[in-house]
């Protein structure tokens, strides 16, 4: 198993490409550390993993407050040890053009996408530096690359997750700690459903999405889950500073 008795701390687990991860790491061998500000949910996933066979636990965890992401890594690091970290929690913003974002929405995706990456990173790299060993997957997005119309602020903090991800990399290497982004097209998770319900026919939005790919479809958050496992674990081992690009080819066209 790739990931037999190492501990895997994933943010945004309750659902979507998170709750996808925590499953198929519990099913290689790690112990899963959910965390998410949503308790119900992520309560859910322990239990579901419990079921299967797995171990896992879980911690409520608003990523934007760096005091309590610092609390719940000291914790699970004293508790569990701390091999690998997926920084997967993530927001979107209503669609509109750069100056119709109002502030307060800017500063949220901001708070969210990028202080919530850097306060994980923050607080996971001294246990990490310590032990001597480490993996960060940081869940980046097609944004990271490309500039999406109608989402500058969206596309402004993913495109930032990507850039700290490669300097974590180059920082962190000599440690022997990997850090690498996972950046996915449009992927079937809420998220997805919450950005289409802004279209006046959110179903032919999708087809028309769909379209827009050579595959000629979306991807599965069990897609998404596949490729940070890849980078999460030993198979990865001398890839850091990278952003794998999960898009159905839709960057080629």
């Amino acid at each position: 198993m790739r990931l037999e008795n190492e501990t895997v701390v994933i943010t945004g687990a309750a659902s979507g490409i998170g709750r996808e991860t925590a499953t198929r790491c519990a099913e290689e061998g790690a112990r899963v550390v959910v965390t998410d500000i949503d308790s119900n949910g992520g309560q859910s996933v322990v239990d579901e993993i419990d079921d299967d066979g797995g171990e896992a636990v879980f911690y409520d965890l608003d990523v934007t407050d760096s005091e309590q992401f610092h609390a719940v890594l000291e914790e699970v690091a004293d508790s569990y040890g701390l091999d690998v970290l997926v920084n997967n929690a993530g927001t979107g913003h209503p669609g509109g053009s750069l100056e119709t974002i109002d502030d307060s929405i800017r500063d949220f995706v901001i708070d969210v996408n990028v202080k919530g990456v850097w306060n994980g990173c923050h607080a996971a790299l001294p246990h990490m530096k310590e032990q001597g060993h480490g993996s960060i997957v940081n869940v980046g997005s097609l944004a990271s690359i490309l500039g999406l119309p109608k989402q500058a602020a969206y596309s402004m903090t993913k495109g930032a997750v990507l850039n700290l991800t490669r300097a974590i990399a180059a920082e962190a290497g000599p440690y022997g700690i990997r850090a690498n982004t996972v950046c996915p097209g449009f992927t079937d998770t809420q998220l997805l459903d919450q950005y289409l319900a802004q279209r006046d026919d959110p179903e032919k939005a999708r087809e028309e999405m769909a379209e827009d790919y050579p595959l000629k479809r979306l991807a599965e958050p069990e897609e998404i889950a596949s490729a940070i496992l890849f980078l999460a674990s030993d198979e990865a081992s001398f890839v850091s500073g990278h952003g794998l690009v999960v898009d159905g080819g839709f960057s080629t066209c």
